[in-house]
């Protein structure tokens, strides 16, 4: 490639978009749980997952939406990510955003618990989240998705309580994945809680009660 084809960069503002519920019920510092959708999803279809996981009435459920908005063929609105262009230079750029939204969820009201969790291509940006955020993180819940592998240059985690899961007959987050994710945790001194559940890559009623009992014993 000749040097008038190299790619050049400059800095734009542009604007994320996140969605709330409140709590349903009354407290003085609410538990927080910020979530972080798959690949093709909305904030909106995300938290629509959230408040479906039981018990979870008094928390205050955060959906972060991605920055890289495109149309399915059927003309609806999705986001995902990123892509492995400019792969390196997108997360830095995602996880100043999430930073950013999880900053302003705090300040709007000192939270108790502060958790995160993530679907699919989320749960990657839920883990570089919880490690970057600048914040004691009290859970992570990984669904169907890896470990990133540059959340080795974070040290130490500020977070210890994971819970992985994955669906007994999904082909994306396959078992061996889950094995090398587990020996990555243990090398970082998190023992995780690991489900497996019968289903594919997608929420269930399994992993909700088991997602929602985690959180609660945070």
């Amino acid at each position: 490639m000749s040097d008038e084809r190299q790619p050049r960069y400059v800095d734009v503002r542009v604007h994320g978009r996140y969605l709330v519920r409140e709590p349903l019920t009354p407290s003085e510092r609410p538990d927080v749980l910020v979530g972080f959708h798959g690949y093709g999803e909305t904030a909106g279809r995300h938290l629509d997952e959230l408040e479906r996981l039981p018990g979870l009435e008094a928390w205050r459920l955060v959906a972060i939406e991605a920055l890289h908005p495109f149309y399915k063929r059927t003309g609806e609105v999705v986001a995902a990510w990123m892509t492995r262009q400019d792969r390196e230079m997108a997360i830095e750029e995602n996880v100043a955003y999430t930073r950013a939204v999880i900053d302003r969820v705090v300040s709007e009201g000192d939270p108790g618990r502060l958790a995160v969790i993530g679907f699919s291509q989320g749960t990657a940006m839920a883990y570089r989240s919880a490690a970057r955020c600048g914040r004691s993180i009290d859970a992570v819940v990984a669904l169907g998705g890896d470990v990133p592998p540059d959340l080795a240059a974070v040290d130490p985690l500020p977070f210890h309580r994971v819970l992985i899961a994955r669906g007994a007959s999904e082909t994306l987050y396959t078992p061996p994945a889950l094995a090398a994710d587990v020996e990555t945790l243990r090398g970082r001194e998190i023992e995780p809680d690991v489900l497996e559940f019968d289903g594919g890559h997608e929420w269930t009623d399994a992993f909700r009660e088991k997602a929602s009992a985690f959180l609660l014993s945070s």
